[in-house]
């Protein structure tokens, strides 16, 4: 296998390949995305909507595999906080009884692998995916994964990384594979 484009946003930061894409003075993650959104010029309005973990996992796909057609390409992402930061905003909207309003549209953010089908349906993807929970990134792990679904011929090309969101820690390192 062989790595085509890596790209790692963290510390307000976007880097593809090693080269520094977007950059933003030290901002909570939320201003950070909306800002990378919108200096980049991403036109896909659904990214307003999004939990921030979607957000970051888009980001860094987008950098990737903006360009070409990917409905070929297969998604294997990794984290080790699931989707717990949309998990206590649900909580907590389930625990006021003031404010009791529990939000369909939060909800649906509740699953890690919901990130995968915002990039699936954004890049028009036909292929596998995957979302797994690890304690750390585990680079051999996702690498064999990976090249199983190549080798199939199920793929012809892998995004895979880790895609890391709680609160106000982020790390994206995604790249993309083939054989």
């Amino acid at each position: 296998m062989k790595t085509i484009k890596t790209c790692t946003i963290e510390h307000s930061k976007i880097t593809v390949n090693g080269n520094l894409i977007f950059e933003s003075d030290n901002e909570l993650f939320p201003e950070f995305a909306k800002n990378a959104y919108k200096a980049l010029e991403i036109n896909y309005p659904k990214f307003h909507k999004m939990d921030n973990l979607s957000k970051l996992a888009f980001l860094a796909a987008e950098m990737l595999l903006k360009e070409d057609d990917h409905s070929r390409t297969a998604l294997v992402f990794a984290n080790k906080s699931s989707s717990l930061d949309t998990d206590f905003k649900y909580q907590n909207s389930i625990n006021s009884q003031e404010n009791y309003f529990p939000s369909p549209a939060v909800f649906v953010y509740t699953l890690p692998n919901i990130c995968v089908g915002e990039i699936s349906i954004r890049h028009k993807m036909q292929t596998e995916n995957a979302f797994f929970v690890l304690d750390e990134f585990d680079e051999n792990f996702l690498n064999d994964y990976s090249e199983q679904i190549l080798q199939s011929g199920k793929a012809e090309k892998v995004l895979c990384g880790w895609v890391e969101l709680y609160q106000e820690n982020y790390k994206a390192f995604v790249y993309l594979l083939t054989l």
